[in-house]
């Protein structure tokens, strides 16, 4: 085998085809051995000169795509290197290859997925080559097209292909400039193609290559000029020839599909409307009206389906970007078909199709409410307006009344389908499993959850439209559940689903009346149903409604009053997943309703907070500890409606009053005999205990300081005790201890403690002086030692977020317990971390988000560190951002650039001892970073310290010199030009396949555009895309771009939200009380 390694030798074919045999099918160190050889063999830098033989004289097609896999990495790596009558040779060589394999028919079927990488590869060719050293390749393609049928369907896929690279994946592949000049160049020369292809749909037979060519221009259609789609008679031979054929339907409705997309201005708008007027009329000749086509569904075979979701998919994409113009110009009964295919579609049940469908409803509903909307604003009075002009004044566009009346039949048949097919919400805890029975969801469907959000926008437009009509369809379906006609589990729920959606979105008036009926309907429903899971199903959907209607809860105190009542009873129901969703949905009231529970209301004796406090106990008897968590956490929200400081400490001593009575009795025991802590049901409700607390405190705020107060010094007392018992079960039994059940549970003693320091100190506003005098010093005494003392798998990460949330807090307050931090913690993790990438994840983190905010807050301190610790603390900078982890990349370069800002903004004298330090040390490791594979998540950071660096050094404010004066080779040197010199010297020596005047135009670039922070990352990307390092995947370069259309897409949907009532669902609603 090794002599295939031997590139001195002549190559032996049968011995190469032999090692890929041995790879593909051979056993154990014979597959390993070849394995070996053949990865050795690719990697070869010659490897390239043995594919010509491999692909003419091989019998074995695996060893063909091994040699084109050589031929592409060439190509994308080493091509521009390579001389030019190398590169005509492999170019001429495997276009004979691809003559000759689709030069038949047969072969042409016989070798497709060959014949489809050769084609690839060719692709690659041309981009490198293609126009300026291969100006011919268009009219030959053309010209060999005319000759054989084989040939003329496999150029249609090169034809694809090239344009799926030049037009869909160049922005990955290519420098801007590339790509543009291929674009000018392909729709330069694309008459010939569009002659070809129209000479073929119209003389072709063979079904095969009128595919292939209908494949290809559905890839052209998004690009080239519109004269060729709206002058000429594609769109008619389209609809009138292909449409309706089985074999040719597909295609051609997503070729219709791609021209509907498109917008042309005014221009071309006969044309539109003549397209949709055939493509409706083609569709009723081969659908019908699709009546009950949800019943039929599943007869239905692959292509029949196909075609259906093809259907929607141009149907969607028409009326999206057309909708207006044809309802002005085209027949009425051709617009309502179309939405009545829609409708029709939607009732399938076929996730992916629906969704395509309700992308559409929410833009026509959408349209129909601002049409609304802006009419009120803008129109005059009725009493003015005498003309009633039914075309409005935008364009001769039909008025707001005439469309809604226009399509009331299918918003009701929307309504329908919208209620009939809702999603789950987030809220709701119970769900039907595949066996059919009730249980608790213990994991969230994204998918499912983004559904809802989509339909629950559809429906609060649709009741915005007309309530009156939502209002009788919810009431109609309700019957249906009460006299059992359409009892079922899933009915119920996803009425009880989209009732609680349209939270909002009827009046006040009109809201009270139908929830009246609606929960009194529900109650009656949980009353008459017998059986655990019929009761849990009905308990959960009034909990999810009245959960989302706290308007209409704070109106009707009574209500409200009966509704958590109702709550406190489905809390000791046998159904785990009732009792969460009734905790859940007790902590959704409190938020929205808490001031009603803390005032005085009428005909009642004092307020109802206390009732619920004095009966927690009966309450809470049947519940989990983690429900009891959320029960006081709800508790907590109440109180903290109370202003007055003297009742809220009333209230909070009544809440935790049973937990410390326990607390109280374990402290004093342990106290007395400190082995009750191996007791691991003890440490159990120790935990259980300060989790407790932890609830309370996040709901009530800094309030909670006098239970914080009353606990501190035992709870540290227990941090210190169980700590000591945690080293010593570490010193008898090693490391293996820290998985032990009874040190686990200790452990979650020292975490909750913290949890619970962390959680009041994020609520302190005010009180920073208290908590630094009498919380931080003995927090430190009790962490900091323990922290470093313990073995790398008893540390807890919560140490560092505790700590990062008080220095937050308290800022320059902690400058002077830096040092003592940085020893105690920041050293000993490191030395946790600094091995590899991946152990201690959330240690990692935490240790760079303190170490940032130290850099932010306590600055100077980092300035009083040995030099030995600071040399120390810019190596951790460096390994943070050298992470494969976007995170703590990102954390590292974050760190790195305020670091540098910080040191800028310093005194010169100290700013200067730095740069010409570390600076040049910096700037090397960020180049490294920017051109590794592997840390290309963190593109816009790394781009944002390089152009900072840059820039300090071109404005010239660094004024020390970054090199070593006293070399001779330096005279006359400054900071510019010795930084140039740098980075040309770091990527000669990254990159040999680039020439020395690329790098000498990527250094000058860096240095023109530092202040312009949009051109230097373009220029950036470039670079890199050029050094093919990324090649195939650099799409993560563009994440910038693509994370900030999703931020600006996501403040214009919660800024249009904002103004229609019911959009924001009331959990994302600012408190009102």
């Amino acid at each position: 085998m090794e002599a295939l390694l031997d590139f001195n030798r002549e190559f032996d074919i049968a011995l190469f085809d032999r090692v890929v045999e041995a790879l593909f099918t051979g056993k154990g160190d014979e597959q390993k051995m070849a394995q070996q050889i053949l990865t050795e063999f690719k990697e070869h830098e010659l490897s390239w000169t043995r594919a010509d033989n491999i692909l003419t004289n091989s019998s074995a097609l695996q060893s063909k795509f091994i040699a084109l896999q050589i031929l592409e990495q060439l190509i994308q790596t080493k091509w521009k290197i390579l001389p030019a009558e190398q590169r005509t040779g492999i170019k001429n060589f495997i276009v004979e290859v691809i003559l000759n394999t689709s030069s038949t028919e047969e072969s042409l079927r016989k070798n497709k997925v060959y014949l489809n990488k050769l084609n690839l590869i060719l692709v690659q060719i041309l981009k490198q080559e293609w126009p300026h050293n291969w100006p011919t390749f268009i009219p030959e393609i053309v010209q060999t097209s005319r000759t054989n049928l084989a040939l003329c369907e496999n150029n249609m896929a090169i034809l694809k292909l090239l344009s799926e690279e030049v037009f869909d994946f160049s922005a990955e592949q290519m420098t801007q400039a590339k790509a543009k000049n291929l674009k000018a160049q392909m729709c330069g020369e694309f008459s010939s193609i569009y002659n070809l292809c129209t000479e073929i749909l119209q003389r072709a037979q063979q079904p095969s290559l009128i595919l292939a060519t209908l494949e290809t221009l559905l890839r052209f259609l998004s690009w080239i000029p519109f004269g060729y789609i709206f002058e000429m008679d594609l769109i008619s031979n389209l609809c009138t020839r292909f449409l309706q054929a089985p074999v040719t339907r597909n295609i051609t409705i997503k070729c219709l599909t791609e021209i509907a997309g498109l917008d042309s201005g005014s221009e071309y708008k006969e044309q539109f409307v003549n397209m949709f007027s055939m493509t409706i009329t083609a569709l009723r000749e081969t659908l019908g009206d699709l009546q009950n086509i949800e019943s039929v569904w599943d007869d239905y075979d692959d292509d029949e389906q196909s075609f259906i979701q093809n259907v929607s998919m141009f149907l969607t994409s028409f009326l999206t970007t057309h909708l207006r113009l044809v309802e002005t110009t085209a027949k009425r009964d051709i617009v309502i078909q179309a939405h009545e295919y829609l409708l029709r579609i939607s009732q399938v049940d076929e996730r992916e199709m629906f969704k395509v469908c309700l992308e559409y409803w929410n833009v026509l509903v959408r349209g129909l409410y601002e049409d609304g909307r802006n009419a009120s604003f803008s129109a005059p009075s009725g009493l003015l307006n005498l003309g009633g002009n039914q075309s409005g004044a935008n364009g001769g566009n039909l008025s707001c009344e005439v469309r809604r009346q226009m399509y009331s039949a299918i918003l009701t048949g929307v309504r329908y389908v919208m209620i009939s097919r809702m999603a789950r919400p987030e809220e709701v805890l119970i769900v039907e499993n595949d066996e059919g029975e009730i249980v608790r969801e213990f994991t969230k469907e994204t998918d499912t959850i983004t559904l809802y959000k989509a339909q629950r926008e559809c429906l609060i437009y649709l009741t915005h439209l007309d309530s009156k009509d939502m209002e009788n369809i919810i009431f109609e379906k309700l019957g249906h559940q009460m006299d059992g006609s359409e009892w079922s589990w899933s009915n119920l729920n996803k009425l009880c689903w989209a009732i609680g959606s349209i939270s909002g979105s009827m009046s006040e008036d009109q809201e009270r009346r139908a929830l009246v009926i609606i929960i009194k309907d529900l109650l009656s429903l949980c009353e008459l149903k017998r059986g655990k899971d019929n009761k849990a199903v009905v308990a959960s959907n009034i909990m999810y409604v009245v959960g989302q209607y706290p308007r209409f809860l704070k109106a009707h105190w009574k209500f409200l009053k009966t509704v958590a009542n109702k709550l406190f009873e489905f809390m000791h129901e046998l159904h785990e997943g009732v009792r969460d969703m009734a905790c859940d949905t007790f902590v959704t009231i409190s938020q929205k309703c808490r001031r009603h529970f803390v005032i005085h209301q009428p005909g009642e004796q004092y307020p109802f907070v206390d009732e619920i406090i004095a009966n927690a106990n009966s309450i809470t008897s049947d519940l989990e500890p983690h429900q009891v968590n959320r029960f006081c956490e709800a508790v907590g929200y109440l109180i903290s409606a109370q202003l007055n400081q003297q009742t809220q400490s009333e209230l909070i001593r009544g809440l935790m009053a049973p937990s410390n009575e326990v607390w109280d009795q374990l402290v004093q025991k342990a106290g007395e005999n400190i082995s009750l802590l191996e007791d691991l049901n003890i440490v159990k409700q120790l935990g259980n205990i300060l989790r407790t607390n932890v609830s309370a405190c996040g709901a009530i705020g800094k309030g909670f300081i006098t239970q914080i107060g009353r606990i501190y010094i035992d709870m540290l007392g227990l941090y210190k005790a169980v700590s000591e018992i945690i080293s010593g079960c570490v010193s008898r039994d090693g490391e293996i201890a820290t998985r032990y059940a009874n040190v686990r549970a200790m452990r979650t003693i020292k975490k909750e403690a913290l949890h619970l320091v962390d959680t009041y100190v994020k609520h302190c506003d005010g009180e920073v002086d208290a908590v630094n005098q009498n919380m931080v010093p003995p927090l430190l005494e009790a962490v900091l030692a323990d922290y470093a003392q313990n073995v790398p798998p008893a540390r807890d990460s919560e140490v560092l977020s505790t700590v990062n949330t008080i220095t937050t807090a308290l800022g320059a307050l902690m400058t002077d317990k830096i040092p003592i931090i940085f020893e105690s913690l920041f050293e000993s993790t490191m030395g946790m971390i600094n091995q590899d990438f991946t152990q201690y994840p959330d240690h990692r983190l935490a240790v760079y988000q303190l170490l940032r905010t130290i850099n932010q807050k306590c600055f100077s301190a980092l300035l009083n560190l040995s030099q030995d610790k600071f040399r120390f603390l810019i190596m951790s900078i460096m390994w943070g951002f050298k992470h494969t982890t976007r995170d703590v990349a990102d954390l590292g370069l974050t760190i790195t650039l305020e670091l540098i800002n910080n040191f800028n903004s310093n005194d010169r004298a100290i700013s200067d001892a730095f740069f010409q330090t570390y600076f040049i040390e910096l700037l090397s490791e960020i180049i490294v970073v920017l051109s590794d594979n592997d840390h290309k998540g963190s593109f816009r950071l790394q781009c944002m310290v390089l152009a900072r660096m840059i820039h300090l050094v071109e404005s010239n404010q660094i004024t020390a010199p970054l090199f070593d004066p006293s070399l001779s080779e330096n005279s006359g040197m400054s900071n510019p030009v010795y930084v140039r010199q740098s980075i040309g010297n770091l990527l000669v020596t990254a990159f040999a396949n680039l020439n020395k005047r690329q790098i000498e135009v990527f250094v000058e670039g860096l240095f023109s555009f530092n202040d312009d922070f949009e051109k230097f990352r373009n220029h950036v990307r470039d670079f890199v895309i050029q050094t093919k390092e990324f090649a195939g995947d650099v799409e993560v370069l563009y994440l910038e771009e693509t994370e900030r259309e999703l931020e600006q897409k996501k403040q214009k949907e919660k800024e249009l939200a904002q103004q229609i009532p019911g959009m924001l669902k009331p959990s994302e609603m600012d408190e009102d009380d």
